[in-house]
């Protein structure tokens, strides 16, 4: 027999995130999240969308008292009015059918409740670029904000009615011992000849501006689509001020044509290398630690690319490899520390970005999916479309995002 508890007290947040402590304790690929990270998700200071939405979250006990299983759930009322589909998420369970079924259905009753006719699931109550998806494939230590599982979660998710919305890739390149394709080269090669181009790094000195070019590089191209708003400077600098704690200026990468931005490429040092080893807090003990892990013990040897873009008018010209292939040469030339890279994550509906992390060397290394679940039974179902439209959903893939804790 299992009871429902609504997370209302303090005791019920400490249980919803000690849970995954005790379930994958025997699994060491798994890294524990900051509780911060987490917390931040279902608080209203710092979660925009819980104004104007609604999320619950639950944890599940044994006939003993013990936590056995958690859910959340939640939905945003102006995303709702394109597509009447709430989401669930943060979803962790013992290995028991009935116990999985039983959070499953606390979900689709509070999004029924809320006149919704389905559920995406597992997902975040916030940006994709964080705990979204399910990991069927590829159980290596998660990258920073990307959600790590236990295997027989897929046969819950299927068994329950949930049918794969979209696959999610995460691309693995090594930095050393690879070829790129000769027609990389090639057509990096015609770019860098090309004198009106040139490529450069970061430099904190001069952040305004760079953070002024990326927000001409987004504004051109994203910010015509359909439902996207126009990025501000404010903004542009405050996604820059997230990056400053863990950034190293030779992983951002932008391009220009006659001295107008037309590309970025921006990495950061996955910092879960580190954040494995905090236990969760994030203290000042933590922030200690965290420091010497990163900068003394230096324990950080990947970086991940988490926002790559061109102007439409310059896609197609090969302005994608030349950042690649000028990355490359000074992976070489300064014997940078990092010896792979991950590209977070990029949805089969983007053939496109496949094909560019593809041809740049880049080879699925995990595998997530985006499930959904309609209210309806007999109700048609048709996965995510493909990019080829100008629409806000189409675009929403996290190469697009950026993926930066408010904590470090």
């Amino acid at each position: 027999m299992f009871v429902l508890q609504e997370v209302l007290t303090l005791a019920q947040k400490k249980a919803f995130l000690e849970l995954p402590v005790r379930l994958y304790r025997e699994d060491p690929n798994w890294i524990r999240p900051l509780d911060v990270d987490i917390e931040r998700v279902f608080d209203p200071v710092n979660n925009a969308l819980i104004g104007e939405g609604n999320c619950i979250r639950w944890i599940l006990l044994d006939s003993d008292g013990q936590t056995v299983g958690r859910v959340a759930a939640f939905f945003n009322r102006s995303a709702i009015l394109e597509d009447p589909i709430g989401g669930m998420g943060f979803f962790e369970c013992i290995h028991d059918r009935g116990a999985a079924f039983m959070l499953f259905d606390a979900c689709r009753d509070f999004l029924l409740k809320a006149g919704l006719k389905g559920m995406d699931g597992p997902v975040n109550f916030g940006d994709r670029d964080h705990w979204w998806g399910l990991l069927v494939d590829g159980f290596y230590p998660p990258n920073y904000g990307i959600p790590y599982h236990l295997k027989y979660y897929r046969e819950f998710f299927e068994e329950y009615g949930f049918q794969n919305y979209f696959n999610q890739y995460t691309y693995h390149c090594p930095l050393y011992g690879r070829k790129l394709d000769s027609f990389v080269h090639a057509k990096a090669e015609r770019v860098t000849r090309d004198p009106r181009y040139s490529f450069r790094t970061f430099e904190k000195k001069k952040a305004r501006q760079y953070a002024a070019d990326f927000m001409e590089i987004y504004n051109k191209g994203w910010a015509e689509y359909t439902g996207v708003e126009k990025m501000t400077l404010d903004h542009a600098l405050r996604l820059m001020n997230k990056l400053k704690p863990i950034m190293d200026e030779r992983l951002l990468w932008f391009g220009y044509f006659e001295d107008q931005p037309v590309a970025f490429f921006l990495m950061v040092p996955d910092i879960n290398q580190v954040i494995r080893y905090l236990n969760g807090k994030f203290n000042l003990w933590s922030m200690i630690r965290f420091l010497y892990y990163k900068n003394i013990a230096r324990k950080i040897n990947k970086c991940l690319g988490i926002i790559f873009g061109v102007v439409p008018g310059h896609q197609g010209k090969g302005v994608e490899s030349a950042i690649i292939v000028h990355f490359e040469h000074q992976v070489f030339d300064k014997g940078i520390p990092y010896r792979d890279l991950e590209m977070n994550w990029i949805g089969d509906f983007n053939p496109a970005m496949m094909r560019v992390a593809s041809q740049v060397g880049g080879k699925i290394l995990k595998t997530h999916i985006t499930y959904r679940y309609l209210f309806d039974r007999t109700a048609p179902f048709t996965r995510c479309p493909r990019v080829n439209s100008r629409s806000k959903r189409n675009l929403e893939d996290p190469v697009y995002s950026t993926q930066v804790s408010e904590s470090v």
